[in-house]
């Protein structure tokens, strides 16, 4: 069990910008997941609660994984604009948690952030 959070690179945001983006967007997944599917969660929860955080090359590149990633619960996040990010700007997805392998059979690819 894994939640996967997919972040854009493109966007260049401080490192602070992105940690902001990241945990916003991982509490939005996991409402998500919540609701659809409560016992996988807790089974999530039970096993250390893993997160791992992803680049995607820029915007079109998110919505890509977001239609391959059809069954999973995810939630993409959308930035106010009140500090490095124009209004409106999409700057990361949450996805998860859910099954490792359902996961990585779609996002195994991508790099790290690091």
């Amino acid at each position: 069990m894994k939640q996967v959070i997919l972040v854009r690179k493109d966007l260049k945001m401080s490192k602070g910008k992105m940690a902001a983006q990241v945990a916003h967007a991982s509490l939005a997944a996991y409402k998500v997941a919540l609701k659809r599917d409560e016992k996988r969660v807790k089974k999530w929860e039970r096993e250390g609660a893993k997160k791992v955080v992803l680049y995607v090359a820029d915007e079109k590149e998110l919505f890509e994984m977001k239609e391959r990633l059809r069954g999973i619960p995810k939630q993409v996040v959308i930035d106010a604009g009140k500090t490095q990010i124009a209004p409106g700007t999409v700057t990361c997805m949450g996805v998860g948690p859910w099954d490792d392998e359902a996961i990585d059979r779609i996002t195994g690819h991508l790099k790290l952030v690091s």
